[in-house]
């Protein structure tokens, strides 16, 4: 009789094990975990005003994200060229890197040397440019990181297209030019 049963129990667990197929996919014990219900961007919601699309809570930053704490005005523009600094030490700075950069964002127009003279200039599309070693410029690390991070007149900002470290390389590089045209 024991020999019967255990026969019995070997035929049942070789009819389950054959009759599993590795191509197919097993049960799914809560699917819901696995397959998350999707939502139209603007369709109704569980939301109380009816829409999914939500702003974040206020005051929240953006991962990776770093405030700029210099509002954008000429004030704050005196002020980050006066106090700002680069966080960067002389071996955290990359100018080959800071030089690639500048040629994608800057070079367009500024020049490749600094001079003002990009190829939008030689073609006349804007005016204006200045070189770096002008007089008048006397620009810091302070006033080029805030011009990147703002804009300044017809120069837009390079703010979302630069992480902050990046901006940081091509204020080196920029400072470089500019002491390369002063000599």
């Amino acid at each position: 009789m024991k020999s019967l049963i255990k026969i019995l129990v070997l035929a049942v667990v070789l009819v389950a094990v054959s009759c599993k197929k590795d191509t197919a996919p097993n049960y799914q014990f809560m699917p819901n975990m696995y397959e998350s219900v999707g939502y139209e961007t603007y369709g109704e919601a569980a939301f109380k005003d009816g829409v999914e699309a939500q702003l974040p809570a206020e005051g929240s930053i953006a991962r990776g994200f770093i405030p700029f704490d210099i509002e954008n005005s000429t004030e704050g523009y005196m002020l980050a060229k006066e106090i700002l600094k680069s966080p960067l030490d002389s071996l955290s700075v990359d100018l080959e890197r800071g030089k690639a950069l500048y040629d994608i964002y800057c070079g367009i127009c500024h020049g490749n040397k600094g001079d003002g003279q990009g190829n939008l200039v030689k073609r006349e599309k804007i005016l204006g440019i200045p070189s770096y070693d002008d007089a008048g410029r006397a620009i810091t690390e302070g006033s080029i990181y805030h011009t990147i991070y703002y804009g300044k007149n017809a120069m837009g900002s390079y703010a979302n297209q630069l992480k902050e470290e990046e901006r940081w390389q091509v204020v080196s590089y920029v400072l470089e030019l500019k002491a390369n045209l002063e000599k």
